[in-house]
């Protein structure tokens, strides 16, 4: 890697992880106003989730949308698309008359702003490798991680003087913003020579050999999971905290913030620890970090705990996605160069696509403490099942055969 993009990775890292927030800003800013936003549309705390769940499965298939559309067309046309999409949508979502307008607008919201997730990882795997490109996600994940801690934090200040409509106002504002920058800041990093040609039937093809590869699944999906996980938990936690232990918003978006502040150090700490003992080594650490605090959660939620007695497993059940996260992502895309857009695009289609479908879990029969832990703890047990028996086992046939 040339010196030069040594001293542009930090600038890289604020310019791309802004538009990798627009996933956590598309499902974070408003969940303070959930529970008024039901009130208002005349439905229920599951019916109003759905518009979280519609957001989630926009934002998986965005990506299968706009991530080959970038091996195949370059990284800024498929951008600058997806952010003129977002605008439109996010105007829809603001002037919805009812639940049903607003759970299509925001299925549109999230394919739009699928775009800038699948992006940024995708120029981030054009311009590193190896460790450089672990320590570019953590970059990435710092900068990404504020919008988790900062949305709901802005989402709950938003409330005290607009509704839930300006905060999807507040979106399309972001949108435009985001638009010029990138525009104006960012430059095209997959050369002609380098994309892949063909036109659908290659962009299939492509993703059906990553379908494939083992070991690239086997990660994919452990990561998928995990971040299943945390989506119960975004999805879930505005009724927990604020209906049953009768937080108000601006509190609820504090305990939010320390959760993803947490995960954001976690993510520092493990990519300094991955240079010494490896990326595979710090995703069995996270893993076994998921395992033993949602267990816990799962008894603080069964037995009706005290709120700190809930939070602390509750803490160490989110901050294991920052071990996870750059270093099982990082390891699945080392192997994939050409194909990186669509790699990428597998990626956020397994997180949002699985998150989207836990969600509703914790709806069922009534959302509750427990109805959350036991979501959180059922996804992190697939994750590692699949790390054991999918991922793993390819890593150590590379060994032996070395």
């Amino acid at each position: 890697m040339s010196d030069h993009l040594v001293k542009k990775r930090l600038g890289y890292a604020l310019v791309l992880g802004s538009l990798a927030a627009l996933g956590p800003l598309c499902t974070d800013l408003y969940l303070p106003a959930l529970p008024s936003l039901a009130n208002e549309l005349n439905t229920n705390t599951a019916t109003s989730q759905l518009s979280l769940t519609a957001g989630l499965l926009g934002l998986g298939a965005g990506q299968l949308i706009f991530g080959p559309l970038s091996d195949r067309f370059g990284r800024m046309r498929p951008l600058l698309l997806s952010l003129m999409l977002l605008l439109g949508a996010s105007v829809w979502c603001a002037m919805a008359p009812n639940i049903d307008q607003l759970i299509i607008a925001r299925l549109l919201q999230g394919i739009a702003g699928a775009g800038g997730a699948v992006l940024s990882r995708a120029v981030a795997r054009d311009l590193y490798s190896g460790h450089d490109l672990t320590k570019f996600f953590a970059l990435l994940m710092l900068v990404n991680g504020l919008a988790p801690i900062i949305a709901p934090v802005l989402g709950g200040g938003l409330l005290t003087f607009l509704s839930w409509r300006g905060i999807f106002g507040a979106l399309a504002t972001i949108s435009i913003l985001l638009f010029i920058f990138s525009a104006t800041k960012l430059h095209e990093t997959l050369p002609v020579e380098r994309r892949s040609q063909g036109g659908a039937g290659a962009m299939i093809k492509s993703l059906g050999m990553l379908l494939r590869e083992r070991q690239f699944m086997g990660l994919c999906l452990t990561q998928g999971f995990i971040m299943a996980g945390m989506f119960a938990y975004i999805g879930a936690s505005p009724f927990v905290l604020q209906q049953i232990y009768h937080l108000s918003p601006v509190t609820f978006s504090l305990c939010f913030a320390i959760n993803g502040m947490g995960l954001v150090l976690a993510a520092q700490v493990s990519t300094r620890l991955a240079a010494v003992w490896g990326e595979l080594m710090m995703v069995k650490i996270g893993l076994i970090i998921a395992a033993v605090a949602s267990v816990i959660l799962v008894i603080a939620g069964a037995l009706q705990a005290p709120l700190v007695t809930l939070l602390v497993p509750l803490f160490f059940s989110i901050i294991n996605i920052g071990i996870i996260g750059p270093n099982a992502g990082s390891l699945a895309m080392q192997s994939q160069g050409r194909n990186a857009g669509s790699a990428s695009a597998l990626l956020g289609v397994s997180m949002f696509a699985l998150g989207a479908t836990s969600v509703p879990l914790t709806g069922i029969g009534g959302t509750s403490a427990l109805s959350m832990a036991l979501t959180l703890c059922g996804c992190f047990a697939i994750a590692i099942l699949i790390f054991v028996l999918v991922a793993h086992p390819t890593f150590a046939k590379k060994t032996a055969a070395a």
